[in-house]
């Protein structure tokens, strides 16, 4: 018999069928945010949604009700603060705070999307505000089965008789992104009370339409640390939960059953040898790790009194460091959510392509349920081709394609949490006896296999998954083929509608649709492909320092490397930086005193370059190469940093030349040391306006 794993959670009794006709995914309500903007502005009134009220109804209807205070008022910002703000761009911490609905899920992945601004800025429309065209109407993007839809809200929100917000809130009262971002999320769901169950990784994959990688961190591949690294410095966002417990705080800090955001790692220099670090924030803003490497721990003695000042924050705002190892016992899984599906997979040079096919289990017709059920039905799920053609790579022998499949179900009521998610995998059949072929044979190719072949044949993935989630996502190495995937639920008989994505390299042609995307990320192709297997294997060539078994380089070696770079977007750009300005670079990141970068600042800096060379070009209008004090205060502007005029003129006088010009180098070292002791001042201040400094610090 056939090897087969049916499901990995305690099996729940089966979803009633109901009617006999097939009930659809209810989609979303479509407003047009322009229109109803605009409308408001001509008759001087402010919007008010009437379909999501602000009524109980949009709360719910379930348990969320006895946590609510016997006096709920709906107020807007300017009825709250007196001078709201919708969103703050110079804040460089995440200053979300969990409410009452139990959604750290949602918060976990929301504050995850705020390390890059420019996707945060496709779910976060910017140009928005409580002043410039305000009319109480608010709107957001989101991922929704396979579309970006847009969600408008009015900004009437859940409030206590003390005039605080029932729901998420920020550190900072008058900063309102998050409270309303969430509302709109409420009805994008049904109400509040759907957010109140979920996992980390659909609210990733609602925020990016990304695929998820999931690391279940006790079988965790030995090359973790790698894995994070390449996370860390691409375009991901990352998530992780807590083991379940009876206890909800446990006595080391940590929430039983909880998501946290991973919001940064470090590898630093102890005096016995290097310890990897990873950063994670609690959704609550409150309550931390206690362990090694926690605010109070003695762990940062061993660490140069730089690394120290720049990594230890002695406030209780629920951001951590742990060590790799403890953040591997403490933790179920890590959850990585890309644009694209390349974070495990080491193929280079070559574009990943997507494909979208939805589909339906229907009763009687289309739902044959699994194999596991030996009913003699599942060739009558529906079935997917794909042609793994040959890659033109010069080698005799066949290569295999990385190939990302995900399955997602849909849910049929508007409310997500009403009718719980069915067990759902998918079979992968090679079919030996066709060759790869191409679009003219298509048609006669494309005819459904009959019983006999899955009862001959095998799956190429031998132990199928099913698993009661929205999502289930599997990797593949597969060998020039034609293969065809078989979607299904676990039971037969089980209605839902589903969608069905396929991300691959270009030599994969997939022909249940006739269209394939290729997947564009301005920054991850610039970041990943351009610099880190070009330019940085030219490093490795170079003579490194024998402090480490990791290569390091020295300033003149990062100045070698900086004047050589060759830039994609700017060609006529050309940096001349000087041994003093990278000498001064080098004295900046290099935390940990060794008189060299090692990779990973390297790759801190190498990331803030791409976006000063992108600021310094658009505020240089006379594409002078240079900055005047006019331009240099809209560059600095444009970062998000709040610098006051003197502040400014005082650091053109220091790195400016005699007519204070400041040329990109010199922009350059001017932002890495505002940035750096401006996150200096952040980790040591105990009130946010002073610091107490001891000697060596």
């Amino acid at each position: 018999s056939m090897p087969f794993l049916l499901c990995l959670k305690k099996k729940k009794p089966p979803v009633p069928l109901g009617r006999s006709i097939f009930q659809k995914h209810t989609p979303p309500i479509q407003q047009n945010y322009q229109a109803l903007l605009e409308s408001c502005l001509k008759n001087k009134c402010l919007f008010t949604d009437d379909t999501f009220p602000a009524h109980i109804s949009s709360i719910g209807t379930g348990a969320l009700l006895k946590k609510l205070p016997r006096n709920l008022h709906w107020k807007r910002p300017h009825a709250l603060h007196k001078s709201p703000v919708f969103y703050a761009a110079h804040r460089k911490q995440p200053d979300l705070c969990q409410g009452l609905v139990e959604n750290c899920w949602f918060l976990a992945a929301l504050e995850a999307l705020t390390f890059h601004q420019d996707i945060l800025a496709a779910v976060v429309p910017q140009n928005q505000s409580f002043e410039r065209k305000y009319a109480g109407i608010f709107h957001f993007r989101f991922w929704h089965f396979g579309e970006w839809i847009d969600v408008v809200v009015d900004d009437l929100l859940p409030v206590n008789e003390a005039g605080e917000l029932l729901f998420v809130s920020s550190v900072y009262k008058n900063v309102f992104w998050g409270a309303l971002l969430e509302k709109a999320y409420a009805k994008l769901y049904g109400s509040y009370e759907d957010l109140q169950i979920g996992q980390v990784s659909e609210a990733l994959v609602d925020f990016t339409g990304g695929v998820n990688t999931r690391i279940k961190l006790a079988e965790a591949p030995p090359d973790l640390w790698d894995i994070l690294t390449r996370a860390t410095y691409s375009r991901s966002l990352m998530g992780c939960q807590t083991h379940l417990g009876t206890t909800k705080v446990l006595k080391n800090g940590l929430v039983a059953g909880h998501a946290y955001t991973v919001t940064g790692i470090r590898k630093v220099t102890c005096q016995d040898g290097p310890e990897n670090l990873v950063r994670l924030r609690n959704p609550w803003g409150k309550i931390e790790w206690k362990g090694d490497w926690s605010d109070s721990s003695y762990k940062w003695e061993l660490l140069s009194p730089k690394e120290k000042i720049l990594l230890r924050k002695k406030k209780d705002d629920g951001e951590f460091w742990m060590s790799l190892r403890d953040f591997k016992i403490h933790f179920v899984d890590l959850v990585i959510c890309k644009l694209t599906p390349d974070l495990m997979s080491q193929e280079d040079g070559k574009k990943w392509m997507y494909s979208l096919k939805s589909g339906r289990w229907v009763k009687g017709s289309t739902a044959g349920g699994s194999l596991g059920f030996y009913n003699g039905n599942f060739w009558m799920n529906p079935q997917y081709w794909l042609n793994v053609l040959p890659v033109e790579d010069g080698k005799k022998s066949p290569s295999t394609c990385s190939v990302v499949i995900s399955l997602m179900q849909k849910h049929s009521t508007k409310h997500r949490n009403r009718a719980p998610h069915l067990f759902i995998g998918f079979s992968l059949y090679k079919n030996t006896l066709l060759l790869p072929f191409f679009p003219e044979q298509y048609q006669e190719s494309n005819r459904k296999l009959p019983p006999s072949f899955f009862t001959r044949h095998q799956p190429v993935n031998k132990h199928q998954v099913f698993l009661d989630e929205r999502e289930v996502t599997h990797d593949f190495h597969l060998e020039p083929c034609v293969y065809i995937i078989v979607p299904s639920t676990l039971e037969p008989q089980q209605e839902s509608e589903f969608i069905l994505r396929v991300f691959s390299r270009k030599h994969l042609m997939i022909f249940f649709l006739y269209t394939f995307k290729e997947i564009v990320d301005r920054y991850e192709g610039k970041i990943w492909e351009d610099f880190f297997t070009k330019h940085f294997e030219q490093v490795k060539k170079l003579k490194f320092s024998s402090i480490s078994q990791n290569p390091e380089i020295n300033a003149v070696q990062l100045q070698r490397i900086l004047n050589n770079i060759s830039w994609r977007n700017f060609q006529s750009f050309h940096l001349n930086f000087s041994l003093d300005s990278c000498q001064g670079i080098l004295a900046l990141l290099d935390l940990n005193a060794t008189g060299t970068l090692s990779i990973q600042e390297f790759r801190v800096l190498w990331k803030r370059l791409l976006f000063y060379l992108e600021v310094f070009q658009k505020r240089d209008t006379k594409r002078s190469g240079k900055l005047d004090l006019v331009e240099l205060h809209a560059a600095v502007r444009e970062t998000g940093i709040s610098l006051s005029n003197e502040v400014c003129n005082l650091m053109a006088i220091r790195y400016g030349d005699p007519e204070l010009q400041i040329s990109f180098e010199s922009f350059v070292c001017f932002m890495l040391r505002v940035e750096i002791m401006g996150e200096a001042f952040r980790n040591l201040t105990q009130d946010g306006k002073g610091i107490y400094l001891w000697e060596s610090e």
